[in-house]
């Protein structure tokens, strides 16, 4: 098993949900984030005063999937979140030891 982590922009996360559920993912975890890489932030003008902005909100998406739909999972997620321009966002797998569904006691696969 593998955990998808992807942080996109906020306005992205419906093509996303939409892509994830034509390959029958219908559960994610999402949180609204903040953060910066090379987009850096930028300038706000609010009541005539001009101030940084150096954290850019985003999306952060957690999803769990079998190792057969890794590869299907990630491009949906690049796809569904890309614009072509800089702040997109990153998507990171990472291993799985073990899954629990705490309701029955499924483990593993069977949990997801």
């Amino acid at each position: 098993m593998k955990k998808i982590e992807a942080v996109i922009k906020p306005h992205k996360i419906e093509d996303v949900r939409s892509a994830l559920a034509s390959l029958g993912i219908l559960g994610l975890t999402a949180w609204e984030v903040r953060g910066f890489g090379r987009q850096k932030g930028h300038q706000e003008l609010y009541r005539g005063s001009e101030y940084q902005v150096n954290f850019m909100p985003k999306v952060r998406l957690e999803i769990v999937v079998v190792d057969e739909r890794v590869d299907d999972v990630v491009k949906a997620i690049t796809e569904g979140a890309q614009t072509g321009t800089i702040g997109d966002g990153k998507v990171f797998v990472l291993n799985v030891e073990q899954a629990v569904r705490i309701r029955t006691g499924e483990q593993n696969e069977e949990a997801l």
